[in-house]
């Protein structure tokens, strides 16, 4: 399930090889992952699935391109922010593409508290043993799935999370963490000044971009997990900040 998390897909040749099963086996695997609701079985192997949530917006150009925009560069940033995770914490994800494979990446297991603004993170933990879910409430922006506005945020002003996991637009050395839209940066900002452990997870396309409106400055960032793509030169003034920057 890692594997398949890592890179959307998995062969019953290399489960075979890397596990020493014979392909029977691999392929009875496969079958009871299926049932499980946990992958879709492919020709040779199985692919990553997405909720039925999503059947209608498959065909709308906007979500389907942030959806597949370096996908598995964020497929591994949510591996690494969902293995920081510990057992019994409250754990805030704003809204955002990055943001909904951390909630896919959560290990098996894990008894944890999510608290979310948006729907389609909510759908897809709804069924998962030991993960609560508490979702703000709130306006519904159909397009992401988002819940804004003074509802939403009233709600998140009385949790106060362990870790923050941020997605967003931009991230920028000096201008701090930034978003597009005015009221989920609005939103994104109550999240954060809440929470006891802020960390950004973003790939290096955002890095070194300015949005419109600041969710918050980088003095309150502990942490970036960002992928191998990031360069030395562009990671620099974060790190001369303080932030704790992992790429991977």
């Amino acid at each position: 399930m890692e594997r398949l998390l890592r890179n959307g897909s998995i062969t019953v040749e290399e489960i075979s090889e890397e596990t020493s099963v014979s392909f029977g086996t691999a392929r009875r695997l496969l079958r009871n992952l299926e049932k499980q609701g946990q992958l879709q079985r492919s020709l040779g192997g199985a692919v990553s699935i997405e909720p039925l949530l999503y059947q209608q917006f498959r065909h709308a150009s906007n979500y389907r391109e942030q959806i597949e925009k370096h996908a598995e560069e964020k497929r591994r940033i949510a591996l690494a922010a969902a293995s920081l995770i510990r057992n019994g914490e409250t754990v805030v994800l704003t809204s955002g593409t990055t943001t909904n494979h951390v909630a896919r990446s959560l290990p098996v297991g894990l008894e944890v508290t999510i608290v979310t603004s948006t729907v389609n993170v909510a759908m897809e933990l709804c069924n998962r043993k030991g993960v609560t879910v508490f979702v703000t409430g709130g306006l519904l922006q159909g397009d992401w799935f988002s819940l804004i506005g003074p509802a939403a945020m009233q709600a998140l002003s009385n949790i106060f999370p362990d870790k923050a996991f941020i997605g967003a637009n931009g991230v920028h050395s000096e201008h701090g963490v930034t978003a597009f839209d005015p009221d989920e940066a609005a939103l994104n900002k109550v999240m954060v000044s809440q929470a006891k452990e802020k960390i950004i997870v973003a790939d290096h396309s955002k890095l070194g971009v300015v949005a419109t409106h600041l969710i918050c400055p980088l003095k309150e960032i502990h942490m970036m997990i960002t992928d191998s793509g990031a360069k030395d030169e562009e990671i620099t003034g974060f790190v001369q900040r303080g932030i704790d920057v992992r790429r991977v």
